[in-house]
C-alpha cells in the first residue's frame, strides 16, 4: 500500500501536548501506530480519538522538538499493525432496551439493525469514558443515530450500543446515553490479563448474533487484594477514621491513555513529593491524600512521618498525652501512638508520607486510586490496615521546609492560575475569550478529583460558543478547561477522562497544577494567560 501523507493541523494542549487534527479515520490510525512504533523524544502517551492524536511530553522542549517532526511524517496506514490478524469475535443477545428505537431512527427495523450490526467489520478507532471502553467505527454509517435525550444513570455491564457512527461495549455499570441494541459476556477489561484491554486502537471486531451467552467463570476485580496478610511483626497504619475523604496516591500510571486509563496520582503532586521528601522516601512512594481534615491513624510499630499540602493542625495522642504534629517537618510518631488532623486554614489536600511509603498492592503500576475509572485501592475507611514498606538504607530524612503553596487560600483573595490558549480557542465568541481571563470565577462544591467545577461570581456570564457543531471526541490533558453547554468551565485535575466531547477554550500550565487542586468551595480565581510555546 502507498504512503499517505497525513494533513495535519497541529494545536497546542497545554505547553507540553499536541492535539494532531487529521483528516480521516485512517490517518487517525496510522498516525497512531507510528507514534506508538516509533516514540519521539520524551513522549510519555499517545491517544487516538475520532480525528485527532494526542501526543504527551515530559517537557516543552520536547514537546516543541516533537511538532516539527510530526509535521514532516510521511505514514502508512498498513504501519497499523495491530489491524492485523483475525477479527476478535463478540457474541450478543440482541435484547436491548432501544432495539426497536434504533430500527425506527435507522429505517431498518429491529432484525434489519442487527443484520446491519452483524453484517460488516467494525474498528477499535479510540478508547475512553472507562477502562476498555472502546469506540468502534463500522464500514459504513447505516447505523448512525443520536445519543439518548436522557442519559440513564446505569447502564449494565456488557451492553452492547450504538451512538453516532459508533458502537461500543460498555466494560463495567456506569452512566450512559448511548442506545442500547443488546448483550455480550464478552469481557471489555479484565486486569488478570496480559493486556487489560481487549480492543486496542486498530483491532477489528466481528458481533455475533446468538440466542443466549456463555456467562465467564470468575469475575475479574480492578483492585486485587493482597496475597497475604500483613504480618503483625511489620510495621503498619491502622485507619481509626478516614475524614471526609482519604485515599492513597503516588504519582500515578500515565502512558495508559489507550486503555481509557486516566494517569491519576496525587492531585498536588508538589504536596505529595514533599512529603515524601522529607521522610527520605522515593518521589513516588505511596502517601495518604486527605480532604478536609478529619484524617486519624495509629501507628502499629516506629515510623517517621511528615504532612505537607494544606495546613491543618495535628495532634499525636498517646497514654502519655498529646502533643503537636508539625507541618512540613519529619516528626516520629510511635507505635501504640494516633494522628489526628484537624481542617485546614488554607487550602484543601494534605498529605501524609510514613517512611517507607504506603506499601499496599499496586495496579498497573501505581498504587494510586482512580476514582474515575475505580482502579487502585478502595477509598480509606475505618479498620483499614496499611502496610508500611521497608526503608532503603543511606536514604536520609529531609530537614523542615516551607509549604509548597506558593500563597494562601482565601474567599478573600483570588487566586491566580497561568494558562495557555486551548486547542479549541476559536470554538469561542471573541468576548467570551476575552472573559475567560478577566471575569473571576468561583469554585463550586460539585468540584472533586475529576475536576474543578466552575461557577459565577458576581457581575461575571457564562463562556459562548461562536461554532455551535457537535465536537468529536477527543484526548484532553490535566489542566484542559473544558466548556460543556452551561458555559461554565471545568478544570480537568488528575482523575479526569482521558477523552471528552466538549471544547478545551485554556489550559492551566502544568506547574500550577498542584495550587488548582488545593481549592476548596467557595475559593475563587483569576486566569491569566501567558506565552504560548514557540
Amino acid at each position: 500500500m502507498s504512503a499517505v501523507q497525513v494533513q495535519a493541523d497541529i494545536r497546542w494542549a497545554g505547553p507540553r501536548a499536541l492535539l494532531i487534527d487529521v483528516d480521516s479515520l485512517e490517518s487517525v490510525l496510522a498516525l497512531h501506530a507510528r507514534l506508538l512504533k516509533g516514540p519521539l523524544a520524551g513522549q510519555i502517551d499517545v491517544l487516538a480519538a475520532a480525528r485527532t492524536v494526542l501526543a504527551v511530553f515530559d517537557s516543552r522542549a520536547h514537546a516543541r522538538a516533537a511538532r516539527a517532526v510530526v509535521e514532516a511524517l510521511d505514514t502508512s496506514p498498513s504501519e497499523n499493525a495491530s489491524s492485523s490478524g483475525d477479527p476478535v469475535r463478540i457474541e450478543v443477545v440482541y435484547d436491548g432496551e432501544d432495539l426497536t428505537e434504533v430500527g425506527n431512527l435507522t429505517g431498518l427495523g429491529a432484525d434489519g439493525v442487527i443484520a446491519a450490526h452483524t453484517g460488516q467489520l467494525w474498528t477499535a478507532a479510540f478508547g475512553g469514558f472507562a477502562p476498555g471502553f472502546a469506540y468502534l467505527a463500522g464500514e459504513d454509517e447505516t447505523l448512525t443515530v443520536p445519543r439518548r435525550s436522557t442519559p440513564r444513570t446505569a447502564v449494565p455491564a456488557g451492553s452492547v450500543a450504538l451512538a453516532g457512527n459508533f458502537s461500543a461495549v460498555y466494560p463495567r455499570r456506569s452512566p450512559g446515553g448511548w442506545q442500547l441494541i443488546g448483550h455480550t459476556a464478552t469481557r471489555m477489561w479484565d486486569l488478570d490479563r496480559e493486556q487489560p484491554a481487549l480492543l486496542r486502537p486498530g483491532t477489528t471486531v466481528r458481533y455475533v448474533a446468538v440466542r443466549e451467552l456463555i456467562e465467564p467463570a470468575g469475575k475479574p476485580s480492578d483492585n486485587p487484594a493482597p496475597d497475604d496478610a500483613p504480618n503483625p511483626a511489620d510495621p503498619f497504619l491502622e485507619v481509626l477514621s478516614p475524614g471526609p475523604q482519604s485515599l492513597v496516591q503516588d504519582l500515578g500510571r500515565p502512558g495508559l491513555g489507550d486503555l481509557g486509563v486516566s494517569p491519576s496520582g496525587a492531585a498536588d503532586t508538589a504536596g505529595a513529593r514533599q512529603a515524601n521528601r522529607l521522610v527520605g522516601n522515593e518521589p513516588g512512594d505511596a502517601v495518604i491524600e486527605t480532604v478536609l481534615g478529619g484524617l486519624a491513624v495509629r501507628a502499629h510499630g516506629e515510623l517517621t512521618a511528615a504532612l505537607s499540602g494544606a495546613g491543618a493542625p495535628a495532634g499525636i495522642r498517646s497514654a502519655h498525652g498529646e502533643r503537636q504534629a508539625p507541618m512540613c517537618a519529619p516528626f516520629a510518631l510511635h507505635d501504640g501512638e494516633s494522628l489526628h488532623l484537624g481542617a485546614p486554614g488554607s487550602g484543601l489536600r494534605t498529605y501524609l508520607a510514613v517512611r517507607g511509603g504506603i506499601n499496599v498492592p499496586s495496579v498497573l503500576g501505581s498504587r494510586s486510586t482512580d476514582l474515575m475509572s475505580g482502579i487502585g485501592p478502595a477509598p480509606l475507611m475505618g479498620g483499614t490496615v496499611l502496610p508500611v514498606g521497608v526503608v532503603e538504607r543511606g536514604r536520609l530524612v529531609g530537614s523542615p521546609e516551607s509549604s509548597t503553596l506558593p500563597q494562601a487560600i482565601t474567599s478573600d483573595q483570588p487566586v491566580i492560575l497561568r494558562i495557555t490558549a486551548g486547542p479549541r480557542q476559536d470554538w469561542f465568541t471573541p468576548e467570551s475569550r476575552s472573559a475567560l481571563t478577566t471575569q473571576t470565577w468561583t469554585v463550586t462544591a460539585e468540584s472533586n478529583r475529576i475536576g474543578v467545577r466552575l461557577g459565577l461570581a458576581a457581575a461575571t456570564k457564562p463562556l459562548e460558543r461562536e461554532q455551535t457543531g457537535e465536537l468529536p471526541s477527543e484526548g484532553v490533558v490535566a489542566g484542559s478547561l473544558q466548556v460543556p453547554p452551561s458555559g461554565l468551565p471545568v478544570l480537568f485535575l488528575a482523575d479526569h477522562p482521558v477523552t471528552g466531547g466538549y471544547p478545551v477554550i485554556g489550559v492551566v500550565v502544568p506547574e500550577d497544577l498542584p495550587i488548582a487542586a488545593q481549592l476548596p468551595p467557595g475559593a475563587t480565581l483569576h486566569f491569566v494567560e501567558v506565552d504560548p510555546p514557540s
